[in-house]
């Protein structure tokens, strides 16, 4: 897996980790609850009952606050995996069907469903939270593409990257149709299982000329 610098949360000091946690949950609830036209200083504060001076002291500015959530998102994924998914005994084959399973069930909740959807709203018009945006689903990838190596060897890294992006991709692309409240959620099992048993046999037997294109069509 690729390494990420880790960013110390800003404002954080021996007193104050408590009031950047209080302030961090409430622009959480608030992002998800009420969306990215909400995401202000002034209505995080307004959540967390506090003044806004005491809010941008901690975090001048929101991008800030998308930095925190998304460090300590995959810091929590991180810890998810290693009890549930990284398991010694387990083929890296029911590794990665795990981890899809996880993934896919992840995205049948609220916060999830709702809370990527917003972040990449706001990567639209922030390029500082496209970046940030950018280096968890990198994060991610390395997770996916650690089984695609092992299952696939043949494939070169940009290979094993460009099938773990896909991967990622197609699982991703089931949020707006059948995440939290979507018009196919009741669907997700079945697409879950479908994912599941379709993309672990993608990473075991894709090979290098398919991920170089479709053949010249025929006329």
């Amino acid at each position: 897996m690729n390494s990420t610098t880790t960013i110390a949360r800003p404002g954080i000091y021996a007193r104050g980790t408590e009031t950047v946690d209080t302030i961090l949950r409430a622009a959480l609830d608030l992002l998800i609850d009420e969306g990215a036209t909400a995401f202000t200083i002034r209505r995080i504060a307004a959540r967390c009952d506090m003044k806004v001076g005491n809010v941008s002291y901690h975090f001048p500015r929101k991008e800030m606050l998308v930095q925190v959530m998304l460090d300590d998102l995959i810091d929590s994924y991180s810890r998810l995996l290693e009890r549930t998914v990284r398991i010694p005994a387990v083929p890296a084959e029911e590794q990665l069907r795990l981890l899809i399973v996880l993934c896919l069930d992840d995205i049948r909740g609220k916060r999830t469903t709702r809370l990527f959807s917003e972040l990449w709203a706001l990567a639209n018009h922030s390029d500082f939270v496209a970046d940030r945006v950018r280096i968890f689903y990198q994060r991610v990838h390395d997770y996916i593409g650690e089984y695609v190596a092992l299952l696939n060897p043949a494939l070169s890294p940009e290979e094993v990257h460009t099938v773990a992006l896909f991967i990622s991709a197609s699982m991703e692309g089931t949020t707006p149709f059948a995440g939290y409240e979507k018009p196919w959620a009741h669907k997700m099992p079945a697409l879950t299982a479908l994912a599941a048993k379709s993309l672990v046999e993608l990473a075991k037997t894709v090979t290098s000329r398919d991920i170089a294109g479709l053949p010249a069509r025929l006329d």
